[in-house]
C-alpha cells in the first residue's frame, strides 16, 4: 500500500519587507562558505499539532508577512549566488547577489493527507518526510539559479508541518536556527504596533570573517563548476531517533568520567562515544582498519577574541578522534569518551586560524563521497540549538525532523530532547543490516529510552 503524496497547492517567493541599503547589494563568501559549495542545503523542520484556532489562511498570511520581515534582517537569503569568470588574468569569484531586484525566498504550501501519528509513530523515520522539504536533493551551487531560502509549509490532517531549506553556503547550523527564531520572534510581535518597528533579540552580523591578509574575493582554482561539485545519492539506509533522557545521559558522563579517571568530560562527548563505539561494534569490521568519531563544532567560541553567536556565515569545523577498530573495542566507555574530548579540548584559536589558512594555500570544496569514509561517524548539529522555542501561533512542536540533505551511512544528527532538560534526540542514519545490529546492541539500548510526545 502506497503513501498518499503531497500536493503543492500554491507557490510565491517573499521579498523583503523594504529594501536593504545600496552598501549591502554583496555579500562576499568566506573560506567556510564557500568550501561548503558541493554539500547540500541544510534542511530542518518542526511538526505542530492543530489547535482549535487553527485556520490556514491566516497562518499563511503571518508567516509570510513575518518572513518578509525576517528577510530584512538576514538580507543574503533573499538574493542569489553569482560566479564571475576571466581568462586574463584568469579569475573565478564566487558570491552572493543581494541587489534589490532578487527574486526572494520560496515560500510552498502544500497538504498530505496523513496525520501527525503517522509521521511519528513508525519506528524509522518515514520516507515521505523527505517531501516536506522545498530543493530536494540540491546542492549549494545551485542557489545560482534556486532560492538560497525555500519554506514548505504542509498541512496534515491534524497538523502542520514548517519545513525550512537554507543553502549551507550561506550559513551553518548556528546561523540557521538565528533565522529561524528570529522569524518565529517576529511571527509572534505582529500586530502589536508598527510591523517594520519589530525589535529582534539577536541581531545577525553580515560582515564575514576571513582571515588575516585575505582577500574578500577568493579567486579560486578552477575554471569550471563541473571540477569541484559533485551529486552524491545517498544510498537506502534506514533513518531512526533514538531518545535519551536527561538522566541516561548522566549516567554515561559518570561512567565515562571514572574510568577514566578525571572529570573533564561533558555529557555530549560521553553520549558521542556511546554512539561511535556501537555503531562501529554493529559494522561487523576488520579490527585492524581504523575507526573516527566527527564532530561538527562551532569555532566561534574557539577563536580569539571569541566570535558573537549571531555571526551570520560559516563557522563550523570538524574535530575528529580516530583508532583501530580494535583498540576502540577492546577499550571501555571512558577510554572512548577522553578521545573524543582531547579532539574538542584540542580545536582552540590556533587550529582554526591554521585550518583557515591551509584552505587558502589549496582551496577546496567538500564532497560526501570523497571527504568521508565508511568507518566513521559524523555527529552534527546541536542539542544546544533553541529548536522547540520557535512557535507559530500552535503551541509547541511535537518533533523535529530533517530531510534528504547531507545524509550517507554513519551520519548522525543532535537535536535537544522535545521534554528539554538536558535531553538529546539523535537521529541515526545507517545501512539497514548495521541498524538492525545496533538495534540489538545491549550496551547502547539500555541507554536509549521511549519517547511519546503525541
Amino acid at each position: 500500500m502506497s503513501s498518499p503524496a503531497i500536493q503543492h497547492i500554491s507557490e510565491c517567493f517573499i521579498k523583503l519587507q523594504h529594501p536593504i541599503e545600496e552598501s549591502n547589494q554583496i555579500c562576499y563568501l568566506a573560506p567556510g562558505d564557500i568550501a561548503m559549495l558541493s554539500a547540500h542545503y541544510i534542511q530542518k523542520g518542526l511538526l505542530f499539532n492543530k489547535n482549535q484556532q487553527f485556520c490556514i489562511n491566516n497562518l499563511l498570511d503571518k508567516l509570510k508577512q513575518s518572513l518578509s520581515l525576517a528577510l530584512v534582517h538576514f538580507y543574503p537569503l533573499s538574493g542569489r549566488l553569482v560566479t564571475r569568470k576571466t581568462e586574463d588574468p584568469p579569475t573565478y569569484v564566487t558570491f552572493v547577489d543581494c541587489s534589490s531586484n532578487s527574486p526572494g525566498g520560496g515560500f510552498i504550501y502544500a497538504t498530505l493527507d496523513m496525520t501527525v501519528s503517522d509521521i511519528l509513530s513508525p519506528i524509522d523515520v518515514p520516507p515521505i518526510v523527505q517531501s516536506l522539504f522545498d530543493l530536494h536533493k540540491a546542492v549549494n551551487h545551485d542557489g545560482h539559479t534556486m532560492p538560497l531560502l525555500s519554506i514548505q509549509v504542509t498541512e496534515l490532517l491534524d497538523g502542520v508541518f514548517i519545513g525550512c531549506s537554507m543553502n549551507h553556503s550561506i550559513g551553518d547550523g548556528t546561523s540557521y536556527w538565528n533565522f529561524f527564531n528570529t522569524w518565529s520572534e517576529i511571527f509572534q510581535s505582529q500586530g502589536q504596533g508598527h510591523d517594520h518597528d519589530i525589535l529582534i533579540s539577536h541581531q545577525p552580523i553580515h560582515n564575514r570573517w576571513f582571515p588575516e591578509s585575505c582577500d574578500p574575493l577568493i579567486n579560486l582554482p578552477f575554471k569550471h563548476h563541473d571540477e569541484f561539485i559533485s551529486r552524491f545519492e545517498t544510498p537506502k539506509l534506514r533513518e531512526r531517533i533514538f531518545h535519551f533522557t536527561a538522566e541516561s545521559i548522566a549516567k554515561l558522563k559518570a561512567k565515562a568520567n571514572k574510568e577514566s579517571k578525571t572529570t573533564k568530560i561533558s555529557s555530549f562527548q560521553s553520549l558521542s562515544a556511546l554512539v561511535w563505539t556501537s555503531i562501529t561494534r554493529a559494522r561487523n569490521l576488520p579490527h585492524d582498519q581504523v575507526c573516527s568519531c566527527k564532530l561538527a563544532a562551532n569555532s566561534r567560541t574557539r577563536m580569539e577574541p571569541p566570535m558573537a553567536q549571531e555571526y551570520f556565515g560559516n563557522l563550523v569545523q570538524l574535530v575528529s578522534a580516530g583508532t583501530t577498530i580494535r583498540e576502540l573495542l577492546e577499550h571501555n566507555l571512558g577510554w572512548a569518551a577522553w578521545k573524543v574530548h582531547l579532539a574538542v579540548a584540542n580545536h582552540n584559536n590556533t587550529m582554526v586560524q591554521l585550518s583557515f589558512n591551509e584552505w587558502l594555500l589549496s582551496p577546496v570544496v567538500y564532497q560526501i563521497a570523497r571527504n568521508f569514509d565508511s568507518n566513521s561517524v559524523l555527529i552534527s548539529s546541536s542539542p544546544r540549538f533553541n529548536m522547540y522555542g520557535n512557535e507559530f501561533g500552535m503551541g509547541k512542536a511535537v518533533a523535529v525532523r530533517s530531510g534528504y540533505a547531507n545524509k550517507y551511512d554513519g551520519k548522525v544528527t543532535s537535536y535537544p530532547g522535545h521534554e528539554g532538560g538536558g535531553s538529546v534526540d539523535l537521529e541515526v542514519c545507517l545501512m539497514p543490516d548495521t541498524m538492525g545490529a545496533l538495534e540489538l546492541d545491549q550496551e547502547f539500548m539500555t541507554a536509549v529510552s521511549v519517547s511519546n510526545p503525541l
